[in-house]
């Protein structure tokens, strides 16, 4: 098989290390944001932040979950998948490159859309990413030769779409806004009201009404929610595939479409050698600041508006986007930055082992929130944790998760999904205990 032409996974200090605490980095801090769509209804999430909890402390938790993660570890995530795909193509970038590894690489993400759809149906978690980063990376492969500023210009176009519709979305809304407004007030000054005004306040107080309740489509994630938790593994399965078929599944093309263009903007950034440390530390500073205080900003802006309990027009309907990819470069220049001293290595380095399991990680952080901690039959702590008690509680399983890893690692090639979808992707055994350090292999491939 592929194992025959030189193909194999990366191993020992083939390895970029920069590249694994970047993975370790997104997938424990995507569990900061995964804990709430486990932990509290779904209602109180989107339409009124502070129903969760809102004491000093919760507030700063929310805040910061909002500005600095929000969509932004798996921003880093969909980064890495293009710079990966680099990584496992380099026998392919050649003329006479290898048909095996294209086969390889369709055969990885084949299988790890396959184990997205177990964590859908069988964990359970109908937030699942895999399935749309494997659907995704299928289209990602002819992409690899093309040049880096293209990429960046190709990446940025779920960005663009996101900035037009949104900025019509805005208009739109304004424009129900000035209207109602100029209705109220004529109605307060005793003046009768035409046909098309009283459906302009009519129109406008539905609007109130769905941004307070939700609307039907709230009333449906509340029975689900209801049913679920208070009946048994089918009623609480039902639930969660429900919420997965209602609301996620029919959203699924946008989702790829945004993975696939910041996976292209990944192989941009691999090709201009920012994603794997290769530019100085000041190049890492520039664009942290670049990133950030704009990312920021926009960011921050937005959370004010989500707090809002009117239906007005906002910015963050168009700028999001931007202001999230901004944001996941920040996170990848700030840790690249970090690394360039020696404080900042030994800051980051336990993030490594946790990058190489994180995989196997990942599934943990499913396995340890819906079928422990707020299942039916755990603790009852669902619907009973404000913002700061549940990023307690992620810093809580985080920290647990970084000991298993550096412990897994010492003893163990890879974690033991990462094992079973190399297994099957390269249609070998690979090794599971670790073993000493073999040479740099020919084709690395990303963990």
């Amino acid at each position: 098989m592929e194992q025959g032409i030189g193909l194999a996974p990366v191993t020992g200090k083939a390895r970029i290390d920069v590249l694994d605490m970047l993975r370790g980095f997104a997938i424990l801090g995507i569990f900061f944001l995964n804990v709430p769509f486990m932990a509290v209804p779904i209602a109180k999430l989107f339409l009124d932040a502070a129903s969760v909890g809102w004491t000093p402390a919760d507030q700063a938790s929310w805040w910061t979950l909002q500005v600095l993660l929000e969509g932004t570890q798996r921003g880093l995530l969909q980064l890495l998948f293009g710079a990966g795909m680099m990584v496992l193509a380099a026998r392919a970038m050649t003329p006479d490159g290898p048909v095996a590894v294209a086969d390889l690489y369709l055969r990885r993400n084949l299988w790890l859309l396959g184990f997205g759809l177990l964590d859908i149906f069988v964990l359970l978690w109908a937030g699942d990413i895999l399935h749309v980063y494997a659907l995704a990376a299928l289209l990602l492969f002819p992409f690899r030769k093309l040049g880096p500023k293209l990429l960046l210009a190709l990446g940025l176009g779920f960005a663009l779409f996101v900035l037009i519709g949104g900025g019509m979305r805005y208009a739109e809304r304004a424009g129900v806004v000035e209207r109602s407004q100029a209705v109220v007030a004529k109605q307060a000054s005793g003046t009768a009201l035409t046909a098309a005004e009283k459906k302009t306040l009519d129109d406008w107080k539905k609007l109130v009404e769905r941004r307070r309740t939700g609307g039907p489509e709230m009333k449906t994630v509340a029975e689900l929610e209801r049913k679920g938790h208070s009946g048994g593994l089918l009623a609480y399965a039902g639930m969660n595939i429900g919420f997965y078929m209602q609301f996620i599944y029919p959203q699924l093309l946008p989702t790829i479409a945004e993975a696939f263009c910041v996976m292209l903007i990944g192989i941009a950034l691999w090709k201009w050698g920012v994603i794997q440390g290769q530019r100085s530390a000041r190049f890492y500073l520039l664009l942290m600041l670049a990133c950030y205080i704009p990312g920021f900003a926009l960011r921050a802006w937005g959370a004010s508006e989500h707090l809002v309990m009117m239906p007005m027009p906002r910015i963050s309907w168009f700028t999001q986007e931007f202001a999230r990819i901004a944001v996941s470069i920040g996170h990848l220049a700030m840790i690249n930055l970090a690394v360039k001293s020696a404080a900042g290595r030994a800051v980051f380095a336990p993030f490594k082992a946790a990058g190489r399991t994180a995989f196997s990680l990942y599934f943990m952080q499913q396995i340890i929130g819906l079928w422990i901690l707020f299942a039916p039959w755990g603790p009852g702590l669902w619907d009973r944790v404000g913002w700061a008690s549940m990023a307690g509680i992620a810093l809580a399983v985080i920290a647990l998760q970084l000991v298993v890893a550096n412990l897994w690692v010492r003893y163990f090639a890879n974690g033991p999904l990462e094992w079973a979808w190399r297994s099957l992707a390269y249609v070998h055994w690979q090794p599971f205990r670790r073993r000493r350090e073999l040479p740099v292999s020919a084709t690395p491939e990303p963990a």
